[in-house]
């Protein structure tokens, strides 16, 4: 990964990138994550063609905190953030692997800016209407489901969502961990209170009216996501005509499988560019 810093109204962002040609491809982490949870695809020869860019999402990683927490920390605060990115970054439209929270994001973006983007894949997200109450259908039970709009983290806390989110064989890379702590608490409070407030766009619309190629992976033991809720929805362009389960992996299949995922992302990138 090449780092870099820029700045945008919402802070100074940090970005890592592959390389400085090739087919641009956006990766956006998710909740209390960073880009470096993605070092399997940049590590990847499968992928090694495309100029990768994954920020770490205000409030996150080596970014910022936001300048001003109310404007950033919702999905049309990160999604502004991500074009502004873009636009900086003089790419687009682009394929983009939105993970969990960055899923979401994606889909905002997509909504809210369609030009930018000519394919999404969601991974651990499913979508969800302007009707909150679906998210008891959308998301299962689970011990952490809770922490994920909790502002204070105790340590024990940040140790017990990073497992349940991006473990690999059972242990939690300590930088992963490092940046879960070191995630902007407010952020977690203020996205559920955006929400809340109808600051997002209706995410199954944005599928069912299909303006582009939509990929949806998830792993067979994803502990956060109904496969059958996102096996079920209307979609407009569903990449290959399903929704793709990688078996015995967790919600971040990119990072605990990457020899079943990099072949299945690489295959939707190849797809999309000759759409």
């Amino acid at each position: 990964m090449h780092v870099t810093t820029l700045n945008t109204p919402a802070g100074r962002i940090a970005v890592a990138q592959s390389r400085a040609d090739g087919p641009p491809v956006l990766l956006i982490h998710g909740n209390s994550s960073c880009k470096e949870v993605f070092a399997r695809q940049f590590a990847s020869p499968l992928l090694a063609g495309y100029r990768l860019i994954a920020p770490d999402l205000p409030g996150h990683g080596a970014s910022d905190d936001a300048v001003d927490p109310q404007a950033t920390y919702a999905l049309d605060g990160f999604a502004a953030v991500c074009a502004a990115l873009l636009q900086q970054l003089g790419v687009g439209p682009l394929p983009v692997l939105g993970w969990s929270l960055g899923g979401h994001i994606a889909l905002e973006l997509a909504g809210r800016e369609p030009a930018r983007v000519s394919g999404l894949m969601i991974v651990g997200t499913p979508p969800i209407p302007l009707d909150l109450s679906v998210m008891g259908v959308a998301f299962k039970p689970s011990p952490v489901m809770g922490l994920t709009g909790k502002e204070d983290f105790s340590p024990d806390e940040a140790a017990l969502y990073a497992q349940h989110t991006s473990a690999v064989d059972g242990q939690v890379d300590p930088q992963l961990l490092a940046m879960c702590r070191r995630a902007d608490g407010r952020f977690r409070r203020m996205m559920f209170e955006s929400l809340a407030a109808g600051r997002a766009l209706d995410e199954v619309a944005i599928v069912r009216q299909g303006s582009v190629p939509v990929a949806v992976l998830n792993g067979s033991e994803d502990a956060f996501v109904n496969l059958d809720y996102v096996a079920g929805l209307p979609y407009g362009k569903l990449w290959e005509g399903r929704a793709t389960v990688l078996q015995g992996l967790g919600h971040a299949p990119f990072l605990q499988g990457p020899a079943a995922f990099n072949p299945v992302f690489a295959r939707f990138l190849a797809s999309v560019a000759s759409s």
